[in-house]
């Protein structure tokens, strides 16, 4: 069951939004019973209003509803951080007041050769301190030789942060381990970790459910919100979708983003249950819709270790989608021009076939199109199959046609007439009248088509 608490998710609009986005979102949304949007846009190149604008229609589809956040992909001061810089630069001002913060003008090339001596020592990466001694005339004299710094947050030393993870438990972490990390650019603009821990508590977030690489960042922030006196929110950090090569998921390696998922068709229900299971235990297996997934959320079923996106459990969930769906919604799904082809006093009928027999849009529209029209392919292994049996099979198939009422007395009939059975009775029929070997139940098919169009198809093979 969700948490009396304020959550969020809090993207940035650089592309299109993929499954590690679509989960740490519904999570979040099934976390607590609020629940925010927030836009970090502050990447000046990458972020686009049109991945703003895709983002809210994703989480629409997906019924993840915020109680607080933009409802256009028009920036504005309250949810997206490119309009918050008057903010961060009052809270930079404290930390530098304060001497917490203090300008840092080493080079990428100098911090990047720092970087790899302090690699190649078996030492962890960490800045090492050298403009933390500036005095106000050092720094003077750089920015009047044109040199731009970034701002670093000094951190304290010989200490620690210890927090508990509200899925990996109690963590703690030395400050000598950290260094003193930039929480402003030299460009002006704001590290990630610094405006992100600066909204999550003005915001009053009491819970931030994120993936497993944002753990080394936690303890910066806990460390920035404790030096300007705000309050710190609780933290989970959850394991990483990782491919069926077992490395995180990516375009390569099977990921798609949201977009492309509704283009092929996938049920919004199908698409939820999967993100909803992958790395969190549900005991009642049905598809659930959103209040019940609410419902049965735990953190303490969120497990530790990674897991893998199996592209066979999402196809489960979108047949238990299809065959769930309500007939309004299915009809919608099924599109204009495959619902033209179904007469009306077969739509039940059809909608039933579908539920048994398709995953996708497109299926529907095959079947459709192999019912109720009378361009019917014949693949070559559907013709061989046909011909096999004869015309004599399909001189006594037409036979039993005329005279048998219904499917069971019409096979029934046939296999007097023919003398075959099993695989040899069924196997020339469904060929002949679909050109599939695969689909709707011989009864639903013999009920779906058209007497003059089923025997015509029979005609076909009749002649020899």
């Amino acid at each position: 069951m969700s948490l009396h608490c304020k959550t969020r998710f809090a993207p940035s609009p650089t592309g299109l939004m993929h499954l590690g986005n679509a989960r740490t979102a519904l999570f979040s949304a099934l976390l607590g019973d609020r629940f925010l949007l927030r836009i970090e846009d502050t990447d000046r190149e990458r972020s686009r209003p049109e991945y703003v604008s895709q983002l809210l229609e994703d989480l629409h589809w997906l019924g993840l509803q915020w109680d607080e956040g933009p409802f256009s992909a028009e920036p504005e001061a309250g949810h997206f951080q490119s309009c918050r810089g008057s903010i961060y630069r009052e809270y930079y001002d404290r930390l530098i007041a304060a001497g917490r913060a203090y300008p840092c003008f080493c080079s990428a090339s100098e911090l990047e050769v720092a970087r790899k001596v302090q690699l190649a020592s078996g030492r962890p990466p960490r800045y090492s301190g050298k403009c933390a001694g500036l005095t106000e005339e050092d720094a003077l004299r750089l920015l009047e030789q044109g040199r731009t710094p970034s701002l670093r947050f000094r951190v304290p030393q010989h200490d620690g942060v210890v927090f508990e993870d509200g899925v990996r438990g109690p963590q703690r972490f030395a400050t000598d381990d950290i260094g003193d990390f930039i929480i402003r650019r030299a460009d002006g603009s704001p590290a990630f970790f610094f405006c992100n821990a600066i909204d999550d508590s003005l915001m009053g977030v009491e819970w931030v459910l994120r993936g497993e690489d944002h753990l080394s960042n936690t303890p910066r922030q806990i460390l920035l919100l404790q030096a300007l006196g705000l309050r710190v929110p609780r933290y989970a950090h959850i394991a990483l979708i990782l491919g069926d090569d077992g490395a995180p998921l990516s375009k390569r390696n099977g990921s798609c983003s949201i977009r492309e998922l509704r283009d092929q068709g996938y049920f919004a229900d199908a698409v939820s249950n999967m993100l909803a299971r992958i790395g969190h235990h549900y005991a009642d297996d049905s598809i659930l819709p959103l209040a019940r997934l609410r419902e049965g959320f735990e953190l303490g079923h969120v497990g530790k270790s990674p897991s893998r996106f199996d592209p066979a459990h999402l196809k489960h969930w979108q047949e238990e989608a299809v065959r769930h769906a309500g007939d309004e919604a299915l009809q919608e799904w099924l599109g204009v021009e495959t619902g033209s082809l179904v007469p009306p006093d077969r739509h039940p009928l059809f909608l039933d076939i579908v539920r048994s027999n398709c995953l996708f849009p497109a299926d529907a529209a095959a079947w459709a199109a192999i019912l109720f029209s009378d361009a019917l392919p014949l693949p070559a292994e559907a013709v061989a199959a046909a011909r096999a049996a004869g015309a004599a099979y399909f001189t006594a198939a037409l036979a039993a046609y005329r005279d048998a009422t219904g499917f069971d007395a019409f096979l029934a009939e046939l296999k007097a007439r023919s003398g075959v059975k099993g695989k040899q009775l069924y196997l020339p029929l469904r060929a002949a009248l679909t050109g599939r070997f695969d689909g709707p139940e011989l009864a639903k098919i013999h009920q779906a088509l058209d007497p003059a169009r089923f025997r015509q198809r029979l005609e076909v093979f009749a002649s020899g």
